[in-house]
């Protein structure tokens, strides 16, 4: 049997469709959750003697459900940018990873397909934030504006899908959203045929006109910080806010703080788009902390935490 792991925003979806249309494997047993739901090796504990592919999730997060997983004589082939700590020496391991800021996990799977399937790849890092890196892999498909304006708001509406606080925050679950596009093997046919791409483009106006309301917190310092209510649309548009924020302010760092249920706090943390550091290790020094150089997030910080978070946020990005 195969089992395909797959983060939920659009770089782990168009990652595992670069993938699968290279391989395709149609009866792999696809696990998946919202963009913050990242430790999904937890969710195949009991399996055995399988393939498994990772794409997009961190293995210093998942670590201690992999090991187990190895020992239990699975092969897994692990793809991914964010940070990794020790990779396992092992045969049945093989790990394409690299945590580079300007790197995303489907330009990885890009450069391993040698880029067959590159227009997918560049609508991914458009919807991580990286434009930068989008157009440069899109350099020799000598695209239209159009067609790059297409694929940027492809990966922007994949990767708005993934957030929330459980799949029911979001418009569709990211496994029934990947089985709508995989039959597509060109996203241009995709963005002209999909129903869904106009339901996400209505939720994504509907929830941005609601989201570019809010006022930022202390403003007039280098660095900026949001704060959204506990509602199901600030939590669906929190990515795609900051990302947008953060190319406004290419030399500010960004925060965005969203209300919890339980009281707690989801926070959203970009580097500066002109020096993509520190996101990370600024996140995982938090409680529930975690992500990549240039954007990492905290999914419970304690709200008797704030001030230490915004202390810290504004010391890490002073410089």
């Amino acid at each position: 049997m195969y089992f395909d792991i797959f983060n939920g925003d659009a770089d782990g979806i168009l990652a595992l469709h670069q993938f699968r249309l290279h391989t395709p494997q149609p009866d792999a047993t696809l696990v998946t959750g919202v963009k913050r739901d990242i430790k999904l090796l937890n969710k195949i504990q009991e399996v055995h003697n399988n393939n498994i592919t990772v794409f997009d999730i961190s293995l210093d997060s998942n670590r201690d459900a992999l090991l187990p997983l190895l020992d239990q004589n699975n092969d897994i082939t692990y793809f991914d940018h964010h940070f990794a700590g020790d990779i396992p020496e092992t045969e049945r391991l093989t790990a394409h990873i690299d945590p580079s800021p300007a790197v995303c996990t489907s330009l990885i799977v890009d450069q391993l397909l040698e880029g067959k399937y590159r227009a997918w790849a560049v609508a991914a890092a458009f919807g991580d934030n990286l434009h930068d890196s989008a157009q440069e892999a899109a350099h020799d498909l000598a695209l239209s504006t159009k067609q790059l304006a297409g694929l940027r708001e492809l990966g922007e509406l994949l990767n708005y899908n993934g957030y929330g606080a459980d799949i029911s925050d979001l418009h569709f679950s990211p496994d029934v959203l990947y089985q709508a596009l995989h039959p597509y093997e060109d996203p241009f046919s995709f963005l002209a045929e999909s129903p869904d791409l106009a339901t996400l483009r209505q939720g994504f106006k509907e929830d941005m006109i609601l989201a570019m309301e809010q006022k930022e917190m202390a403003p007039g310092k280098r660095n900026r910080v949001y704060t959204f209510p506990n509602a199901p649309w600030a939590r669906r548009v929190a990515g795609v806010f900051s990302n947008l924020r953060a190319r406004e302010k290419k030399n500010a760092a960004h925060a965005l703080i969203v209300e919890n249920d339980d009281t707690t706090l989801r926070i959203s943390v970009r580097a500066p788009l002109n020096n993509k550091i520190n996101a990370d290790s600024l996140c995982l020094s938090f409680p529930t902390g975690g992500g990549r150089k240039a954007a990492a997030g905290i999914n419970n910080l304690p709200a008797d935490m704030l001030e230490a978070f915004l202390d810290r946020f504004e010391s890490t990005f002073s410089a």
